[in-house]
């Protein structure tokens, strides 16, 4: 039978675990959407390119970069749960 931890040192261990899960999601939303900008393959340099200043290049890298740092830190928030009960 494993020993029971306490529950501070398990709660900092879950959020310690939650921000990894979501900094990897936000480096791996990052990485497609630069992807996505630098590969001519796609068109996005062209359509970024139309926009009137670089609020645009910061809109669209940011609506890949959260939605991907949130469903990564809650995948790891279940993994976690699952894990632990």
């Amino acid at each position: 039978m494993r020993a029971k931890k306490p529950p501070a040192l398990r709660n900092s261990v879950i959020l310690l675990e939650l921000a990894c899960h979501a900094a990897m999601g936000v480096a791996l939303g990052l990485a497609f959407s630069l992807a996505m900008i630098l590969n001519e393959a796609f068109g996005m340099t062209t359509l970024i390119s139309q926009g009137a200043d670089a609020q645009t290049t910061m809109i669209f890298v940011g609506s890949f970069t959260l939605p991907i740092g949130v469903g990564a830190a809650l995948t790891g928030f279940l993994f976690t749960m699952l894990e632990e009960g």
